[in-house]
């Protein structure tokens, strides 16, 4: 119990008995809020002011919570994609073929409803700002999944193998994608985030037009080699080692990560200002939360784990709901939530229905926000996630009702299940520190809570005929006539040599003849190579000195295809950087 005191008196000792609201919450307009969504890039639960962290300096987001409802137990998955497929559809991320980060395992299904879609449908407008990481390619692209605007980098993030070459790995002035078009920048990425999210609500707010703002930034996500200098100067002269957990880390790598926190945190009082000035702050809901756990062994409150751990410290997130025409500050339920309940309740915010084809897994959170007495039926909250094609049961996963917690800690890093791994039980009344485990000592309750994940694993693997199969990207399409395919959405194979050690699945949606342009990394010629779509198949030489290799002409049908590089180097050597198709017919 004091663990859980300590938490929730963290999240609410902002709240001073007897404040006097700006305008009354009894009395406020209850007209559509603009919504805005802010979630940086594995910033873990302690690395905030307001969740005890001493060292790295957040006041904004700090001031942020002092004036939000929140939620104490709230849950993400212990990595990147599956939690922004779950945030944007509502729903476990099993069911939306997202079971990974890369290998073409982070697209998603594009049939799945968004909340975009949703508020796109309502009236709102909408845009994106940093990561999307749910499919770069159409139909999965954040334009084509109700997102009016967009504004992100590719894939998993910057300085990763989807970015363009040119971009040489630059947090700074980097290559970014605007609606769909490659342009150059100036400026470090996440302060361009937040300045096109302005530019957005400016002429959202000229136009008289709701608006939805998604800001997951990938920052503070590595590498951690370009970040903001002055930042980076301050804390290179702190004292970090207080944040860190078990042996003695990377401390330069840890001033790094504090100063892309900090100018995330900078931007969030940039924004706030923005909506000040012009009138919106108090008719903005604006949601705080974070993907995953931490990225490195740092402070994490008092829960154990990292990033890619289904510990706490790996799936534990904040959130704050700051809307003052609506909500109460200071208000704090312990109500177990997770991501799945984000499109739910700006759903019910905004006064629309979900689609009932969206079949959504969330609840709304609102009345819980509002502090409202209602009838909340206890539930289980399933979080897994590991590397491969398939989930496994029981591999690396957690249960959560509202007492307690299974853990199968089996690790994220492989397919396979090791054997010998033990299950976990604990009480998170009296535990959520996660030391005492009571697997042995609880049989019946361990029963219960396997029991509860096998109808939940079940449940989300029989959401389609194919339910694990990955998408494919569709080429040839007049809404995507330069395909760029990376290794972000390779399908990599086991075999080496001459032969393909990797394809892309596609769709050709209509006979359709491209221009194909193999981009390779570094200079690995002279190399005989050939390209295959589907069935047809051209040879070419890649010359000394080369690292572009145009292939023109290549007329393809209709239908599924893979596409595949084979080449006479030995091993993934021959493996090019990207293939750009580009329709010429």
């Amino acid at each position: 119990m004091l663990v859980r005191s300590l938490v929730l008196a963290v999240l609410g000792f902002f709240c001073i008995a007897g404040a006097v609201l700006s305008r009354s919450v009894e009395a406020a307009d209850t007209a559509r809020p603009n919504i805005v969504v802010i979630m940086p890039d594995d910033q873990g639960y302690g690395d905030h002011g307001v969740t005890g962290n001493s060292v790295i300096r957040t006041p904004n987001i700090d001031a942020l919570a002092e004036k939000s409802a929140s939620m104490s137990d709230f849950y993400v998955c212990p990595v990147c994609s599956p939690t922004r497929a779950s945030l944007m559809t509502g729903r476990y991320h099993y069911r939306t073929r997202v079971v990974d980060t890369f290998k073409g395992r982070s697209m998603m299904e594009p049939e799945e409803v968004t909340v975009a879609e949703v508020l796109q449908d309502a009236g709102y407008a909408t845009g994106i700002f940093g990561k999307w990481h749910l499919g770069d390619n159409y139909p999965l692209r954040p334009d084509d999944q109700g997102f009016d605007e967009s504004y992100i980098h590719r894939g998993g993030g910057l300085a990763q193998p989807s970015e363009p070459i040119e971009n040489n790995k630059r947090y700074s002035n980097p290559i970014l994608f605007e609606n769909g078009k490659q342009i150059e920048t100036e400026g470090y990425c996440t302060d361009l985030y937040f300045d096109a999210a302005i530019r957005f609500i400016d002429r959202c707010k000229q136009q008289g037009k709701p608006f939805f703002v998604y800001l997951p930034t990938n920052a503070p996500h590595g590498p951690y080699h370009d970040v903001p200098e002055e930042l980076y100067e301050y804390y290179k002269t702190v004292d970090l080692e207080s944040l860190m957990v078990g042996k003695k880390g990377n401390v330069d790598q840890l001033a790094r990560i504090a100063a892309m926190i900090e100018n995330v945190d900078q931007n969030i009082g940039k924004l706030d200002q923005y909506l000040k000035k012009q009138g919106l702050f108090d008719d903005t809901m604006v949601v705080f939360l974070v993907d995953n756990g931490p990225n490195s062994m740092r402070f994490a409150g008092p829960f154990r784990g990292m990033k890619a751990t289904v510990h706490e410290g790996g799936i534990r997130s904040p959130f704050f709901v700051r809307w003052p025409g609506r909500l109460r500050p200071g208000t704090v339920s312990d109500r177990i939530a997770a991501h799945i309940d984000l499109l739910p309740t700006i759903a019910d915010a905004v006064g629309v229905n979900i689609p009932a084809s969206a079949n959504v897994d969330g609840r709304s959170l609102l009345p819980l926000l509002e502090g409202k007495k209602i009838d909340w039926p206890d539930r289980h909250l399933v979080l897994q996630v590991h590397r491969g094609d398939e989930p496994v049961r029981y591999h690396h996963m957690a249960v959560r009702n509202q007492r307690w917690k299974l853990v199968h800690p089996s690790g994220f890093g492989k397919e396979e299940m090791p054997e010998g791994v033990p299950f976990e039980l604990y009480d998170m009344e009296s535990d959520q520190g996660e030391k005492v485990n009571l697997a042995e000592s609880k049989p019946k309750k361990l029963a219960a809570m396997l029991k509860a994940y096998d109808a939940w694993f079940d449940d989300v693997s029989t959401t389609r005929s194919d339910n694990y199969a990955p998408p494919r990207m569709v080429i040839g399409s007049d809404n995507e006539l330069v395909s760029a395919l990376t290794l972000q959405d390779w399908r990599v194979s086991d075999s080496v040599g001459w032969g393909v050690s990797g394809v892309w699945l596609v769709h050709v949606e209509r006979p359709a003849t491209f221009d194909a342009e193999l981009v390779y990394s570094q200079p690995i010629g002279p190399m005989d190579l050939s390209l295959s779509i589907g069935s047809v198949t051209r040879k070419a030489t890649l010359k000394a000195g080369q690292t572009r290799l145009v292939i023109p002409g290549i007329s393809v049908p209709q239908g599924d295809a893979e596409v595949q590089v084979q080449s006479s180097v030995k091993g993934r050597k021959g493996d090019p950087y990207h293939v750009i198709l580009s329709r010429v017919d």
